[in-house]
């Protein structure tokens, strides 16, 4: 049967591109509520919904009597039979429901719930097919810019830009395309909310993974990266064809490659490095673009010292200490910097408080002889050197050297 609320749900239904399968048993509950609201119950009903055609069949069985008690279900004989002469009391009697019949208001409201049912299932749709898509980079157009963030359409889904996922120094405004990473999918007090990010260390990794096809393939692995957004970022990379150079495959023809991931992050500084498995090299070519002297590391404590001349200590720290951070965020290991000069001091000033007798692995008569020489500490050791050490009665080159390797190794702890 055409009806108004037939037509008016089919047209809403259209604007929607949903399961119909869906619809009908959103439509079926909203046409059960209508009818136990004007009736009080809905036993007694069956319904029928053909979306297709924009029709709603709406049956309700009684029970033919003599005298009608409820009219809800039962109907006198005569009305029965006016419909159909050969029914009897106690029959059924179907009686077919026009679904105008239940009023302006009731269609007006049966509306507004069916809008308000379809606005929830579509943001279910969305959010049970963004929840996978975690990790991957969207493009949309800013809707809307607040203080605290930044709301974005992408495709038929609502995403957020919170103000911490945002690059610092950025200006958005409305109607501008941007590109963000969708960073977590989540239900909330507000419902449904796709939150994305342009701060991200994700964000970076998979720009690099859009630009640099041996990374997206996997011939290039991302070992780390360590960024503060808008600022600096340093990201390490490894090669598993030693044919191809990671950093050189990164950075791109004429640095077309990194060029292109510089202005999308609004020109933050990145330093590409080539990842090593010795902490050591690592740490060092971490605090690029200075150039440490030595490093040294304390594998239990997760710490290092990297020894660097005067003019490269500055470098090493960077503006507010950026670089330094980030170096210690990339390796994993909390980075000090040390002037060589203020090393050397500190050096001397041990090695003054280390007496012979306290240098392990050497025997009782290579320590007689030392002290016998008046080689006492070894501060004297070292300032001697190999050729002090040389001089000394009853030691050849291969002892002075693992003396000198003993005091070095006491010095590095």
């Amino acid at each position: 049967m055409k009806s108004e609320i037939a037509e008016a749900f089919s047209q809403i239904i259209k604007e929607k591109s949903l399961d119909k399968e869906v619809l009908t048993k959103i439509v079926q509950e909203i046409i059960i509520s209508m009818i136990k609201k004007k009736y009080g119950t809905t036993d007694n009903f069956d319904i029928f919904v053909h979306l297709d055609k924009g029709e709603i069949e709406i049956y309700q069985n009684k029970i033919i009597v003599e005298d009608v008690v409820d009219e809800n279900l039962e109907v006198d004989v005569k009305t029965a039979k006016a419909v159909e002469p050969d029914l009897e009391v106690g029959d059924e009697f179907i009686e077919i429901i026009n679904p105008s019949s239940f009023g302006r208001r009731l269609i007006v409201s049966a509306k507004q719930n069916l809008n308000q049912k379809l606005r929830d299932l579509e943001r279910e749709t969305i959010f049970e097919d963004y929840k996978n898509r975690t990790g991957e980079i969207v493009n949309g157009e800013i809707r809307q810019v607040n203080a605290d963030e930044i709301f974005i359409s992408v495709d038929r889904a609502e995403v957020v830009l919170p103000k911490n996922e945002q690059i610092r120094n950025e200006r958005y405004r409305r109607g501008e395309s941007i590109r963000a990473v969708i960073k977590n999918v989540q239900k909330t007090s507000r419902g449904s909310e796709i939150i994305v990010s342009r701060a991200d260390e994700m964000f970076l990794s998979r720009l690099f993974e859009l630009e640099v096809p041996e990374i997206y393939e996997g011939i290039i692995e991302v070992k780390g990266i360590a960024r503060e957004a808008g600022e600096r970022a340093k990201i390490a990379v490894y090669s598993n064809d030693k044919r191809i150079d990671a950093v050189g495959a990164c950075v791109g023809m004429k640095g077309i490659r990194i060029q292109s991931i510089v202005k999308e992050l609004n020109n933050e500084k990145i330093d590409i490095i080539n990842w090593n498995s010795e902490a050591e090299i690592y740490i060092a070519r971490a605090l690029s673009p200075a150039k440490p002297n030595r490093v040294l590391v304390d594998e239990e404590e997760k710490t290092a010292t990297a020894i660097l001349s005067n003019d490269q200590i500055s470098l090493a720290i960077g503006r507010g200490g950026v670089n330094r951070r980030l170096a210690s965020k990339l390796t994993g290991y909390e980075i000090e910097t040390l002037r060589e000069s203020d090393f050397k001091k500190m050096a001397g000033e041990k090695e003054e408080l280390i007496s012979v007798s306290q240098i392990d692995g050497l025997n009782e008569g290579l320590r007689k002889k030392l002290i016998g020489a008046g080689l006492e500490s070894a501060q004297e050791i070292i300032n001697g050197g190999l050729e002090g050490l040389l001089k000394v009665p009853g030691i050849g080159q291969k002892t002075a050297e693992r003396i000198m390797n003993l005091i070095e190794n006491i010095l590095e702890k």
